[in-house]
């Protein structure tokens, strides 16, 4: 099968998107029963081929959508694959069909920013999934937004949820984690600190705006509270946006109380996941899935999260962490993280019920295997004319 990336950032790269992230997570395991090739843009650092992880990546140039995907086509047709799978990008599905009429096109789709207005026109969507022989989405939250748009493509759309590799998100309860995340503490100066963890983006749909004022209620009560902020408005940059500015001067009345880490590597992100008391997830807008729930929840953190999207399928209120009402979240957010940062057994049994339902249900692995299954069946449908 081959995959064809967005072409937005290299891939594999720790400065990609989550997009790129979930791509390899999910190519790795894929690639143990089947040839898997990932077409990504060509850079000045990665060769233009090479295999990684038992998956091949090829890439062609990138002087924009239409330069790429010409010459994600060429390599396709070289290669003749038996599915082609193309992640977050409708558009791609049309200019594939159009070169491969009989081909096994799946579309991958991670979030509601490519399907909807002013992105893409609702006609030109239409168009786009009629091309697909299939749609795969991340939650039934997605699956509904996609359907209410284009009710005809309703019969083509499968939820196959994504997962967290369990081998590098240490549980924080485990002897090795606790080890780890007690030496992490005393290195970055936090030992005696309550700490609260948000990662992400740092634009205004992710919340963060809100956490900030919810602090003051959550200091006053709680003292020892600390507010680490991982990452940046953009993915692998540091530049400092409007937003973010006014984030930092917001943080400067909450001094002693808010560190900004600007950006830290993905393969870093199991090592501050772990440094939590509690983590939060204040969002605002059409989550699709919210992977760093997932994350959290690996580690053994309890995760304080709004209802937005597809969270609620991945945060059990009450087993896993604690969600919060969207148009409630000034009045609801400081109490939901005070009564989880200041009751250590609660903050255990939250977290131990995480990792078991990470264990069964958002693992790279069982993800794999489910889109491995899914395209076996659509495969044999398509073989025998159904």
């Amino acid at each position: 099968m081959v995959i064809v990336s967005p072409g937005a950032f290299a891939i594999p790269s720790e400065k990609s998107s989550s997009v790129e992230q979930v791509i390899q997570k999910t190519a790795e395991p894929l690639a143990a029963h089947v040839p898997v090739t990932v077409i990504g843009r060509k850079t000045s650092f990665q060769r233009a081929k090479e295999v990684r992880g038992g998956v091949t990546y090829v890439r062609v140039p990138f002087m924009g959508p239409g330069t790429y995907i010409a010459g994600a086509m060429r390599e396709i047709a070289g290669i003749k694959p038996a599915v082609i799978q193309v992640d977050n990008r409708p558009r791609y599905v049309w200019r594939l069909r159009r070169k491969f009429p009989h081909a096994t096109i799946s579309l991958v789709l991670h979030s509601t920013y490519f399907i909807s207005e002013p992105h893409i026109a609702l006609s030109r969507l239409r168009a786009c999934l009629r091309a697909a022989t299939t749609i795969i989405v991340n939650s039934e939250f997605l699956k509904a937004y996609l359907q209410k748009k284009v009710p005809a493509a309703a019969h083509k759309i499968v939820v196959n949820y994504l997962g967290v590799d369990t081998g590098s998100f240490i549980s924080k309860w485990s002897p090795e984690g606790e080890a780890a995340r007690r030496m992490m503490l005393r290195e970055r100066g936090f030992e005696g600190r309550k700490i609260i963890l948000y990662a992400g983006r740092l634009i205004p749909q992710k919340g963060v705006h809100h956490l900030l004022e919810a602090m003051p209620a959550i200091i006053q009560r709680e003292p020892r509270a600390l507010l680490v902020i991982v990452g940046s408005a953009f993915y692998g940059s540091r530049r400092v946006t409007p937003y973010v500015a006014r984030l930092k001067k917001r943080a400067r009345a909450l001094a002693g109380h808010v560190v900004f880490v600007p950006y830290v590597k993905h393969q870093d992100i199991p090592a501050w996941m772990r440094l939590a008391e509690v983590a939060v997830v204040p969002s605002i807008g059409k989550e699709a899935f919210g992977l760093v729930n997932v994350e959290a929840m690996a580690s053994g953190v309890p995760v304080v999260a709004t209802r937005a999207g597809g969270i609620q399928e991945v945060v059990e209120d009450g087993q896993t962490g604690v969600l919060v009402s969207i148009p409630k979240i000034r009045r609801e957010l400081a109490a939901s993280l005070l009564r989880v940062l200041q009751d250590d057994d609660l903050q255990r049994k939250l977290g131990e019920q995480g990792i078991a339902r990470v264990q069964e249900k958002f693992t790279w692995q069982r993800s794999a295997e489910k889109r491995l299954e899914l395209y076996a069946r659509w495969l044999e449908n398509a073989r025998s004319g159904g």
